[in-house]
């Protein structure tokens, strides 16, 4: 069974900065793509990072030179270095992945405010 549990989300004063983790287990974590997906209210779920097994990263233009996600096989867990971090990256953080099925962690909120 696939569990993903992401943890790292707070309150974050605008250009503040945080690192999330997404903890996986149930899969062969070293030969998936990792996904980290978020969701503002009001708004749809949108793609924000992807990192392929072999460690090539895609991103959105919104977060470009702000956001790095990085894998650690070892530990079976990406994460997702925040920096500069702005009122409009408000929103729930999810990590996710494909292994049979699309999986998904329960979501941490990240909240950038003053």
């Amino acid at each position: 069974q696939v569990q993903l549990v992401e943890s790292g989300g707070g309150l974050v004063q605008p250009g503040g900065s945080l690192r999330l983790s997404c903890a996986a287990s149930g899969i062969f974590f070293n030969i998936v793509t990792m996904n980290w997906h978020r969701q503002a209210p009001g708004k749809q779920r949108e793609l924000v990072e992807s990192i392929t097994r072999d460690g090539t990263t895609n991103n959105i233009d919104s977060v470009k030179g702000r956001f790095t996600i990085s894998r650690d096989n070892a530990k079976n867990t990406v994460y997702l270095q925040m920096n500069s971090l702005k009122p409009e990256d408000t929103a729930v953080y999810y990590c996710n992945t494909m292994w049979g099925t699309w999986s998904w962690g329960q979501g941490t909120q990240v909240t950038v405010s003053s």
